[in-house]
């Protein structure tokens, strides 16, 4: 009982600690990282010395509705959850530097993909400074939150960057 007691309160003072908190590297620890960005919000991929077939370097990213604490939102393809930022009125990213490393973009090499519940025709892309391209729903740019998972969504209704940061 006691144990059962500790580790409830435990798994909620991770799950409360997230959002712009100098905990976020406990939490990352735990959940596994969202893709890696550098400042710029541009992807870091990894090398590999296995050739890519050009047909599966083109295909976009998967964005799919999927059940959550707060309902059903919009996923990337392994399920972890796509945010907007309120603070970007258009498709042009606000979010860059610090904010980026906090709210990776949601990048794709082609056309986004609409899974299971999403619209294709309100999926579509923005050029990022870099010419990177950024996933946007009815034309605001999506991010993930650097410490969710798939399945996991830690910090929805949450302001920071002079903004507030809402699951989909």
């Amino acid at each position: 009982m006691i144990r059962t007691a500790i580790f409830t309160l435990a798994l909620a003072a991770t799950l409360f600690a997230g959002c712009g908190s100098d905990e976020r590297d406990q939490a990352a620890a735990a959940a596994g990282p969202a893709p890696k960005t550098d400042t710029d919000g541009t992807a870091s991929k990894a090398r590999s010395s296995a050739p890519k077939k050009a047909s599966a370097a083109r295909r976009g990213t998967t964005i799919k509705a999927v059940n959550s604490q707060f309902g059903q939102i919009l996923a990337d393809g392994r399920g972890q959850a796509v945010y907007i930022f309120d603070k970007e009125t258009s498709s042009r990213p606000k979010c860059y530097g610090a904010c980026a490393k906090a709210w990776p973009p949601v990048l794709t090499n082609g056309r986004p993909v609409a899974g299971k519940g999403a619209r294709a025709a309100r999926l579509d892309t923005t050029r990022r400074r870099n010419g990177g391209r950024q996933v946007t729903l009815n034309g605001q740019p999506l991010y993930y939150y650097v410490d969710d998972a798939p399945g996991r969504v830690l910090c929805h209704n949450v302001d920071e960057f002079g903004g507030l940061w809402l699951v989909v």
